[in-house]
């Protein structure tokens, strides 16, 4: 009955029976404490499960490997890496539990260099191991690692699963590499891996965000059982890719058929609303996420609202939606009324906007120099000589961005007057040469005209 709570994730219930359990006098035994100390991984109650290892220790229960496996399970996702690594350590007996257990939590905690010398420890690693490491390497967003992972399983002739899929699409996808993307798509056909929801969800995301939206509908109609998440993944596509009618209209057909929408569906489809200049739709879906939906508006969303608002020019209305936030707005809020402002020259809410945001983070380069130029095309140049002076004395420089390219299936990165690629000037002159010919393309009223991609 408890190890029945236990596995239905009723944790609460195997610890009330494991109470009446000792009113009746009967005495726990290794099964008992694999199910109480599973409960306390569920519950991520470090105190009750060490309380339950010690009950273990002083009535000299078995140490068996899978009442030392659920230990090990309970101390990592508890939190307490040195008390599984010293359990880990006086285990006789390791299983492949054992191992995948301490490189799961490795990685949770991103101490991935531990895990990957750990995993090259390991006596024998079938898929699942394997798919730990990617998963860690996804978790701490280093996705290269990611896909050389992957080629190293093809190399020693592991064959992944869906679950290896699914991470690797997922580093495609946080890469742009669509060429690696429609390998793994190929390799997925070939070997005839079920396309469920989540490597369905998987490929749609990473078509849309490798910037072939065509190839992520097309993907999307051909899955047989989409569930929320495919739908979300199809909108924030379609969304990003500003197609924000069409992002609208596959909102409102998600929740015709019964699916419900979650806080990343409501911010792909705010995002299109945004992009797309539709105001009023904007508003009703805003309205209706706590109303109807019971999505309390996260500030990620009322940031959405604000962009969407300050765009169209509605400015003391995006501003007066911020006074009213129930919660604190934070950088990305005050952010999005601040450059709606530069765009509508309006200083006066704009160095309110502004000054909040440094409030919040007195180090942003970036905002000094946004605030500045906010000044300078207003002619206020004394102020705008103000803000610079400001930055000095407060030690503030202007921090470079960054950009990724992927070439052959490379992905290569670059900050600005970056010099350590060996065939930067190649690249450079490229780039002069690409200049010339947008130049080129500026039509009589200085707006670029839309080329094909043929």
């Amino acid at each position: 009955m408890i190890n029945g709570y236990v596995k239905s994730g009723k944790a609460c219930e195997a610890l009330r029976l494991y109470g009446k359990m000792g009113e009746d006098g009967v005495k726990p035994d290794e099964v008992t404490m694999i199910g109480m100390i599973s409960c306390c991984a569920q519950l991520e109650d470090l105190n009750l499960g060490m309380k339950f290892h010690q009950y273990v220790n002083e009535n000299r229960i078995k140490m068996t490997v899978p009442l030392c496996n659920v230990l090990l399970d309970m101390y990592v996702k508890c939190g307490n890496m040195e008390a599984a690594e010293r359990l880990f350590e006086k285990m006789g007996k390791k299983t492949s539990v054992s191992w995948t257990t301490m490189i799961v939590g490795y990685g949770k905690y991103g101490r991935m260099d531990v895990a990957k010398k750990l995993f090259d420890e390991m006596p024998v690693r079938d898929v699942v191991p394997w798919n730990a490491m990617v998963g860690g390497y996804i978790q701490a967003q280093r996705f290269k690692d990611v896909l050389a992972m992957f080629h190293e399983m093809q190399a020693v002739k592991i064959k992944p699963d869906n679950v290896t899929m699914v991470y690797c699409l997922s580093a495609c996808s946080q890469l742009g590499a669509l060429d690696l993307g429609i390998w793994v798509h190929h390799y997925i056909t070939r070997n005839n891996l079920t396309v469920n929801g989540s490597l369905g969800t998987a490929l749609v995301d990473m078509y849309a965000k490798c910037g072939n939206i065509t190839k992520a509908l097309q993907v999307f109609n051909e899955i047989p059982r989409r569930n929320s998440l495919t739908w979300t993944a199809i909108i924030v596509g379609l969304a990003n890719h500003g197609y924000a009618n069409d992002a609208v209209s596959h909102f409102w057909e998600m929740i015709n058929i019964g699916l419900t929408p979650d806080e990343v569906t409501f911010l792909g489809v705010l995002s299109a609303c945004c992009h797309g200049g539709l105001v009023s739709e904007g508003r009703k879906i805003f309205s209706q996420m706590s109303t109807k939906f019971k999505v309390f508006p996260k500030c990620k969303h009322y940031s959405c609202m604000v962009d969407l608002l300050g765009r169209t020019g509605l400015l003391e209305e995006a501003e007066e939606l911020i006074n009213s936030m129930p919660i604190e707005p934070n950088e990305a809020v005050w952010g999005a009324l601040f450059f709606a402002c530069r765009t509508h020259g309006n200083v006066a809410i704009g160095e309110r906007a502004a000054y909040k945001l440094l409030e919040l983070d007195p180090s942003d380069s970036g905002i000094y120099v946004m605030l500045a130029s906010m000044y300078w095309e207003a002619k206020m140049f004394e102020k705008a000589l103000e803000v610079r002076k400001l930055m000095k004395v407060r030690g503030v420089d202007k921090t470079p961005g960054s950009s990724s390219i992927e070439v052959n299936g490379n992905v290569y990165e670059f900050i600005i007057r970056d010099k350590s690629h060996p065939r930067h000037q190649e690249i450079n002159e490229c780039l002069v040469h690409v200049t010339k010919q947008l130049e080129g393309l500026e039509d009589m009223d200085g707006q670029f005209l839309v080329v094909s991609n043929s």
